[in-house]
Formats: structure tokens, sequence, C-alpha cells
């Protein structure tokens, strides 16, 4: 089945729209004249009561063998145009499909499959970038490790995966000297100085559009909710290069921090629209929006694209509705949960 992207509006659909990645891209791009789908695995998601019932889907997990065919048939059905994950878990399996999206008509708002390998490998970000792009000291702890090698203290973090879960600061030899050599993590250097997050934009032709460095100012529960963005053209000039390293088609979040002396250095990237795009956004550049459109077939502007320096604080907001709307999507993700277990068995 063929989908007709010429269709006014287009329909879009968005994933992981509990997280604030998925909820920013939605408060993106609901101004525009798209018709939005809201997906996540949670039927009590913020983002699913944002659209029509209609437009409300449940999916299951990312990991899930069947769940590119599972969004495929959704896409199909619901003659979705364009589709917008925003869950680590979903960019490798959907990337995978994109030639079974494609033949459908459906457009994957995503970094490629190539892409998504080296960013969701910190040992293979490293090894692609050291050279070209300043890398704090790494080593991969498997069976050549050496232990007494690292400067401390130093971080250990989880080879593949982003986010918090797995990092951990190590002061001593012997905490060293106990992690498991089967090459899951990476050791590197402690840097003390300021992070910060660069949002980049690259069109399908692989030219970098626009690097818009953030400051982290607050952050609970692992969400930004104070922030700022900034122009420093070291910052913009790593990001720029990080996407030329990666191949960058779409959006990606380069993290750098700085050392003692405040040079900055690439920590890792995430392929993925950021959970602060909101801020990015409200600064000048529309990410979400020009991936969206530019798969739908229009030409994005030539870079850079300006931004303003601007601050943002996040408040909390309420949405009120008849609960039976909970009680139907309840309903749906039990029958989506024993499907899964019939499958297993």
């Amino acid at each position: 089945m063929s989908i007709d992207r010429s269709a006014v509006p287009p329909r879009v659909l968005v994933t992981g729209v509990g997280g604030p990645a998925g909820l920013a891209v939605m408060k993106s791009l609901c101004v525009a004249p798209l018709s939005l789908y809201a997906a996540d695995i949670d039927p009590y998601a913020a983002g699913l009561y944002q659209v029509s019932e209609r437009a409300r889907a449940l999916l299951p997990p990312g990991d899930d063998p069947g769940f590119s065919d599972f969004v495929l048939a959704l896409c199909q059905r619901e003659r979705i145009a364009a589709v917008v994950p925003t869950v680590d878990a979903e960019l490798l399996p959907l990337a995978a499909a994109r030639d079974a999206f494609e033949r459908a008509g459906v457009k994957l708002v995503q970094a490629s499959a190539a892409t998504l390998q080296v960013c969701l490998d910190k040992w293979a970000l490293h090894q692609r970038c050291a050279g070209s792009v300043r890398v704090p000291d790494t080593v991969l702890v498997d069976q050549t490790f050496d232990a007494a090698g690292p400067e401390l203290p130093a971080i250990v973090k989880p080879r593949s995966g982003s986010g918090g879960p797995g990092v951990r600061l190590i002061q001593t030899r012997p905490e060293l000297g106990t992690l498991p050599r089967d090459g899951t993590l990476i050791v590197q250097r402690y840097l003390p100085g300021t992070q910060y997050s660069l949002d980049v934009l690259a069109d399908a032709q692989r030219r970098v559009l626009a690097v818009v460095p953030r400051l982290r100012l607050k952050v609970d529960s692992g969400i930004a909710v104070t922030g700022r963005t900034l122009h420093d053209l070291r910052l913009e000039l790593i990001g720029r290069q990080v996407a030329e390293l990666i191949g960058l088609i779409g959006v990606a979040n380069v993290q750098v921090k700085a050392d003692r002396r405040g040079t900055p250095a690439l920590l890792e990237v995430n392929p993925r629209f950021p959970g602060s795009m909101s801020l990015t956004v409200a600064s000048g550049v529309d990410m979400p929006l020009l991936c969206v459109t530019e798969a739908l077939g229009a030409i994005l502007p030539d870079g850079p694209l300006p931004f303003a320096d601007l601050a943002m604080v996040r408040q909390l907001d309420e949405r009120f509705f008849d609960p039976r709307e909970l009680d139907r999507l309840e309903r749906r993700a039990q029958e989506i949960g024993r499907r899964r277990l019939e499958v297993a068995a």
C-alpha cells in the first residue's frame, strides 16, 4: 500500500510521547498544517491525550521482535506519511526496516542505520572521532584492560545506552580492578568543567544547517528544568565536525564537557531529538518541523540558520478529560501485553 504524501494535511506519527523529547516534537509540529498521531507504550503517556482518540496508538516496546512490523502496519492502516521516533530502543529496529517503510511511502524521520551504529556505541564513536575532534582519554574494559592505566578520578559508563544509568565515578584503583572485562564498559577521563548540549541539524545531503548550544542549568530526575541557549563558536564547530564525522542526516544531540582549563571535549551523541528541543525551537531553529517538512518533500534553507540567546524554565501543566478514555487505552495495553506473551510462548 502506497501513502499519498500530497494529502492535506499529511499525517505524522510521533512516538515516545510520554517523554520530554516526544512532547517537544509534538509541541513543534502542532502549529503546522499536519495531522498529528501520538504513540507510546504507556497508556498514561501525557502526549496521547493531546490528540483525538482516533489519533492515539499504543505500541509494543522497541526491543520487541515485532515492533517495526507493528508500526508499519499502523502507518498503512492510518495512512501515516512520516514517523518521528524519539525513543532510543526504537531507532535501530526502525532503521533496519527503512526499505519496507519506503516501499509503503512512509518516511522515517531519524538518522541512518550507519549513523546509529556509531552513536549508540560509545567506543565506536570515540574511535570515529578521535584525532579529528577533542575527546577525553577513553579505554575499553576488555581482556587487555590495565587498571593501572587510566588517570583517576575516571568515569565508567556502559558502552551502549544513553543517559545516566550505569554511569559512575571511580576514585580508586581497586574499583577499576573489579570491573567486568567483557567489553561492555568504557573508562573515560573525568572532565570537571561545564557540560553543554549541542542540538545539531543536517539535511538529507548531510549539510549541517544549524548547531544550537545549550546549558542545562538545573536538572530534575534527568530532565532539564532550567536552561539557556548561547552562541559559542568553539561549541558550534564541535557540533559541525561531529555531525560530518558520523554522516548525520536529521537531528542529533551532541554532549560535550569542559576540562579544568575550560576546553570542551566530546562525550557522546544521542542520535534523536532531545528532551529540551523546545528551547532550541523557541530560540529560532524549529528542527522537528524542518526535518518533517523535508521528509515530506520541502527543500530546506541554506545554513547556518540563526538563533537567539534565550533562557527557559519548565513548569507542570495538567490536562483534564473523560476517564473512559483512560479505560479504553488500558484495555488496549492489556491486549498488546497478552499478544506478546502468546508470541513468546
